[in-house]
């Protein structure tokens, strides 16, 4: 086996709430991320001193992104898209390892893959 953790659909489906509050965050984030790399790279190419508050944010922000990204590790739950909010939560069907695939569009996880086999691969449950 690949994961020590594997959910059910129960419990995959009752961690959606936390996983869409997630991705909010990290997509938050990711655009804080975007703006201060822009306002530090701007301030080194005038050649001002880089650092003081803006780089805090930066940095700040960094950590942030690595917090949460680190609670989907934990979790053992993937994530395989983050602009579409593809998530793969690890599971046994029949035995055999799979991953139940949702993303942030669906209101319910509907859907199973192969672990090898990703996206393409979807069934319905």
């Amino acid at each position: 086996m690949r994961f020590s953790k594997h959910y059910t659909l129960e419990q995959a489906r009752a961690l959606l709430p936390v996983v869409r509050k997630n991705l909010e965050e990290l997509d938050a984030c990711r655009q804080r991320l975007i703006s201060l790399d822009e306002r530090v790279g701007a301030m080194a190419s005038n050649g001002a001193d880089v650092g003081g508050e803006t780089v805090n944010r930066l940095v700040g922000a960094i950590a942030q992104f690595q917090r949460i990204l680190r609670q989907f590790r934990d979790r053992q739950i993937q994530i395989k898209d983050l602009d579409r909010g593809l998530v793969d939560f690890p599971s046994l069907r029949e035995g055999r390892e799979v991953f139940l695939c949702w993303e942030k569009e669906e209101d319910d996880i509907e859907f199973w893959h192969d672990l090898e086999s990703g996206y393409a691969g979807r069934e319905r449950l």
